[in-house]
């Protein structure tokens, strides 16, 4: 568990970087600032350490809040987006409570990419899901409006106990949320407090009445968004600022307005390099968040006095302590309101947004030189395991379709005497091995990820059916198109009955094949009990193909032997592969029953 916590990754490497950056500047301003009006009455080190101590330790509990989340949700989630998806209403509140859930609407819009490419939505489906991530992306800024800085020690300690006491998994992961949601609000807390002297220093008074201008606003959020890639963040540290009075509500709104901009800049650069679905679903992102900001940039103070109605007020208190008291839940309520009267407003037109992301973002030529490459393997979801599973088995899926066809082709290139297409047959074991090759890198850096005990099961099973698909790939290319050569070569014919034998053999174990990888693929299991049922039915066939042979060991045709042998053969090897099939079938049933097999 705790390499799961300190684990290394790019956006934590990028986070590291700028604090030391952030945190040098500040150390070499320091003698500046302390030369201005009022600094020298402000200890900047004390303040430097506090701020950017305690953002670290915001965006650090941010961080273990949002793993605990997904690792104790992961498996569910991918099943509740791809069945609640049917319509655009639906998929926008699916959206909304799978990103509350994960934290992310980056993973979100990955599960959406993979859904896309599976042919289980289609584009516009997938914009509704995305118009719901945006709401719940704001889940966590409800959450740090409540301000519970003064506990917040409490779900850390509590936390800690149950992330390295607890045996169960489930609790585990559960104790890394709770800690990281005290660690929000402990660096809520250090930040707050090391913030407090700025209410007397001018200069930063100035600055913050500045961000009441939109533009400016908007931008500061977007490339503080950009960089940190979390818009939760940004709205987080403008909630602790107005918390101290050091912010108003309308620059609150213009700084969370931009994070909406700025978090689309880590779905552009996820998207570079990847299949035209996951460019399309990301610039579908980018039209509806940009659309929305540009609709609301002048609007900002009706937005406000909307928020200041619906929001809890306190008229007991006065000026700054009033404003500290009220102006955070409004950042918060802004925020939320913001992304749900959007969706409302463009929900209506998912199919026409959808025809205009086409239209900027056409499909990419096929790449020359390039023999195949995996469809839905996507390197970010790795973050997710249970996510990360499911696209190895949609990958399954694609190299077992390669394989399928190979098996399928090779009795008709046989009958026509088609060289030409056994050859392409025989090249097709490339496309299997480059497929093989890239699931089990990608199953290698999924490997660096804490897998839970099902999940473990889960990868074993999926390793095993890969190999066992390679395996039957090879046996076509190897076994049975070397044996089909000879038949062609050697211009040999079979009887009409042994013909029958072999179409019928051929048939049943290409249906077992299907069976299982549609088990694998789909986690299937009824698929992987009609592969088991096959058995009985093979075993009959060879038998009697068996016998049959035994019966002609006394032709005089003088090939008899050469073409007994490779027919027999030919018999084997089909009955290896379903033996092969059967294996693959084993790893989609439960292990009780797949020990009775």
């Amino acid at each position: 568990m705790l390499a799961k916590i300190m684990e290394f990754t790019p956006r934590r490497a990028l986070l590291g970087w700028l604090l030391l950056a952030a945190s040098l500047c500040w150390l070499l301003a320091m003698p500046a600032l302390a030369a201005t009006e009022g600094g020298d009455d402000i200890d900047w080190l004390q303040l430097g350490m506090g701020l950017f101590g305690g953002l670290a330790l915001f965006l650090f509990g941010m961080d273990q809040m949002s793993d605990g989340l997904k690792a104790a949700a992961g498996d569910s989630l991918k099943n509740v987006l791809a069945k609640l998806t049917s319509n655009r209403f639906s998929g926008a509140i699916t959206g909304a409570f799978v990103t509350a859930i994960l934290n992310s609407s980056s993973v979100t819009t990955v599960l959406v990419v993979g859904f896309i490419t599976a042919g289980i939505m289609n584009l516009a489906q997938s914009i509704g899901v995305i118009m719901g991530a945006n709401i719940g992306s704001t889940f966590t800024a409800q959450i740090v409006a409540f301000n519970i800085t003064q506990y917040a020690l409490l779900p850390v300690a509590i936390g800690f106990l149950m992330l390295f006491t607890a045996k169960q998994e489930k609790i585990r992961y559960y104790g890394m949320m709770v800690m990281g949601l005290g660690l929000v609000f402990f660096g809520m807390g250090v930040m707050s407090e090391a913030m407090n002297p700025l209410r007397s220093y001018q200069p930063f008074l100035d600055l913050m009445q500045r961000m009441e201008n939109p533009i400016l606003g908007i931008v500061v959020g977007a490339v503080f968004t950009a960089l940190v890639q979390s818009s939760a963040a940004t709205t987080g540290i403008a909630i602790v600022m107005a918390s101290e009075g050091l912010l108003s509500l309308p620059a609150g709104i213009a700084l969370a307005l931009g994070s909406n901009v700025g978090t689309c800049a880590t779905a552009l650069l996820a998207s570079i390099g990847k299949p035209t679905e996951a460019v399309r679903a990301a610039v579908a992102h980018v039209v509806f968040n940009v659309a929305g900001v540009l609709l609301w940039v002048g609007l900002i103070h009706y937005l406000a006095d909307l928020v200041t109605w619906m929001s809890p007020t306190y008229p007991e208190l006065e000026g700054t302590a009033r404003a500290a008291k009220e102006v955070p839940r409004q950042i918060a309520n802004a925020h939320t309101s913001f992304n749900v009267i959007n969706t409302l407003l463009f929900i209506g037109f998912t199919t026409q947004l959808a025809s205009l992301v086409e239209r900027l973002v056409p499909a990419k030529p096929p790449k020359k030189g390039i023999i195949v490459e995996p469809k839905f393997l996507d390197p970010a979801a790795t973050s997710v395991p249970a996510l990360a599973l499911e696209q190895v088995r949609l990958e399954f899926g694609h190299m077992g379709e390669i394989t399928q066809s190979m098996f399928d082709d090779l009795t008709p290139s046989l009958k026509q005497r088609d060289v030409e297409l056994l050859k392409e047959i025989i090249l097709r074991d490339d496309k299997v091995d480059i497929l093989h090759e890239t699931i089990m890198q990608y199953m290698q850096t999924l490997r660096s990820e804490e897998l839970n005990q099902e999940q473990n099961r889960e990868f074993a099973q999926l390793l095993s059916a890969l190999d066992n698909l390679e395996s039957i790939a090879d046996t076509v290319e190897t076994e049975l198109g070397q044996v089909a050569q000879q038949f062609i070569d050697s211009d040999m014919h079979v009887s009409q009955q042994s013909k029958d034998m072999f179409d019928e053999l051929q048939a049943i174990v290409s249906k077992a094949l299907a069976d299982a990888i549609q088990a694998v693929r789909d986690n299937d299991e009824e698929a992987a009990q009609r592969v088991m049922a096959a058995k009985s039915e093979v075993r009959r066939i060879s038998d009697g193909f068996l016998e049959f042979k035994a019966q002609r060991l006394a032709s005089e045709s003088p090939d008899y032997l050469l073409r007994l042998r490779l027919e027999m053969t030919a018999a084997d090897q089909i009955r290896r592969v379903y033996t092969l099939a059967k294996r693959i079938a084993k790893t989609a049933l439960p292990e009780e029953l797949a020990d009775k097999e």
